[in-house]
């Protein structure tokens, strides 16, 4: 086949094309050639037509017809020979048909190796997420489960990503042959699904799951001697069709994992999202009041229990909407952690409860998450705000006692850097949940307030009297102050005035305002 010249190929759109092809062919300088007629059908009145001309129009040409896939166009194929071939013609057009066909078969394998890998996950060689939507769209029978690996980060970030790749191939294996017969997939890094052969109602699927979390629980796979055990939570859902399904299980699964579940199914009448619809629509509301300044402090006083006179404020957060309606911190604070703009929200209040004392004798304290302490960012921000400002004696931090410190040297190192301007430490909602008196021993605390929780009933509760009588006194003993919070009547201003409180705070003194 050496002595072929390059090819010419000319598609074909029409009969009144031929001509203009024919003319083009008797250019060629060929001692011989080979032609093709490309087709999908050979016996049509078309490409008879075409053969035909072809023959009128040279000396006994050597006309082949090739069959091609209904995706290519019809086509001429001339193939010049440079010099006169003692190959047989018929020789000549059967190999060039077999590499033809060699060709097609070698694009046709290429094609499915690139749509198998499109389908499968690389490292289980388990049909991945696009399989999985692939065959919903082709049934809509089964039922959908999701299984997520919990403990995975901390797995991979302990042992390394070559042992986090060893737990994912074997629980894909373990998978495969727990659930024989059903098809199982993998989904995320983190996540595999199950679609069961068979349509299951609520309890029937309430049965299967909670078999299944049963064959998973304390499930470990061995590595080089060691054993890691896996964490898995499970999620379905009962609905009869695949309408919004992974919302659904997405869903469940996060409810699933916020109570602590093995596995959650969703059910319509659960109402899920109309409280994730909640909350997209909060986190635009939060988004434009960072944009537009809607993000301000509100100044509650702080009294002397001896003088009753207010000796500072705590400046507290709150949203206000595009209807001029106030939002608490309960409300918008925890959907800015979940949005990551918590720290705009922060630096936000800090700005302005600066402007607002810059020219006040009055002391006044800002609430920090042990979040906040731990950030670069707000560090950062907080030491150049004490550097530049002139009144980083009047400010008090206030760190809320119920988010547990885990990294004291940090928290240390924040509290030495905000006294060098001269701010102050205060421990906020001391009391509440388990409190850890070594907060006290450990950091330089000057005031502790104490929560009111055990504040607002101390006037009948002896136990929560006798807390915060202890608490009184140990904080004393370290010569750090003490506030009380919601002081909602003078029966309970007149007790904490008793048991030796020096600052009084709540209802009963001033509600929080956006002015002084």
């Amino acid at each position: 086949m050496k002595n072929i010249v390059k090819p010419c190929r000319f598609i074909l759109d029409s009969d009144s094309d031929m001509q203009y092809i024919i003319d083009e062919i008797s250019n060629l300088k060929c001692h011989d050639m080979i032609i093709h007629i490309e087709a999908v059908i050979h016996n049509t009145v078309f490409i008879q037509s075409i053969k035909k001309m072809i023959e009128d129009a040279f000396d006994e040409p050597h006309i082949g017809l090739m069959k091609i896939s209904r995706d290519e166009p019809t086509a001429v194929t001339v193939y010049c020979l440079s010099e006169h071939s003692e190959i047989k013609t018929d020789r000549i057009i059967y190999e060039l048909n077999q590499r033809h066909i060699s060709a097609e078969h070698k694009l046709k394998m290429s094609r499915q190796s690139m749509i198998k890998r499109y389908f499968t996950d690389p490292l289980t060689n388990l049909p991945n997420l696009y399989k999985l939507r692939n065959d919903m769209h082709d049934s809509d029978q089964g039922s959908f489960i999701i299984i997520h690996i919990d403990n995975f980060k901390l797995i991979n970030d302990f042992y390394g990503f070559v042992v986090g790749d060893y737990i994912l191939e074997q629980s894909a294996q373990y998978l495969s042959s727990a659930l024989d017969g059903n098809s199982v997939y993998k989904i995320s890094p983190t996540e595999f699904a199950i679609i069961l052969n068979d349509k299951l109602d609520f309890y029937e699927l309430k049965t299967y799951m909670n078999t299944l979390s049963l064959k998973l629980q304390n499930l470990f796979f061995t590595y080089q001697e060691t054993k890691i055990f896996i964490d898995f939570t499970l999620a379905s859902s009962a609905g009869t069709s695949w309408d919004n399904v992974f919302s659904k299980v997405s869903m469940a699964l996060h409810y699933a994992k916020d109570n602590h579940l093995s596995f959650w199914i969703y059910e319509d009448r659960m109402h899920f999202e109309s409280e994730y619809e909640k909350n997209l629509e909060l986190s635009i509301v939060i988004r434009n009041a960072i944009e537009s300044s809607g993000i301000i402090p509100y100044f509650q006083p702080i009294v002397c229990n001896k003088t009753g006179v207010i000796k500072k404020y705590e400046c507290l957060s709150r949203l206000i909407n595009s209807k001029n309606e106030v939002l608490s911190p309960d409300l918008f604070i925890p959907i800015t952690k979940k949005i990551k703009v918590y720290h705009l929200v922060t630096q936000e209040i800090i700005n302005k409860s600066f402007e607002t004392f810059k020219d006040s004798d009055l002391s006044f304290s800002i609430n920090l998450s042990i979040e906040d302490v731990m950030s670069q960012k707000i560090y950062a921000f907080i030491v150049e705000k004490l550097a530049t400002s002139k009144i980083g004696s009047r400010v008090v931090f206030e760190l809320l006692e119920s988010e547990s410190i885990n990294d004291y040297k940090k928290v240390a190192r924040f509290i030495n850097e905000v006294k060098r301007y001269g701010a102050k430490i205060a421990i906020d909602d001391f009391g509440s949940g388990f409190s850890n008196f070594s907060y006290l021993t450990k950091l330089d605390i000057d005031y502790i307030k104490i929560d009111g929780t055990l504040i607002e009933n101390i006037d009948s509760d002896k136990n929560s009297e006798l807390v915060v009588k202890t608490i009184v006194e140990f904080a004393h003993k370290l010569n750090i102050k003490t506030i009380a919070e919601y002081v909602h009547s003078s029966t309970i201003l007149s007790k904490v005035k008793s048991l030796g409180i020096d600052y009084s705070q709540g209802y009963y003194i001033d509600k929080p305002h956006p002015q002084l």
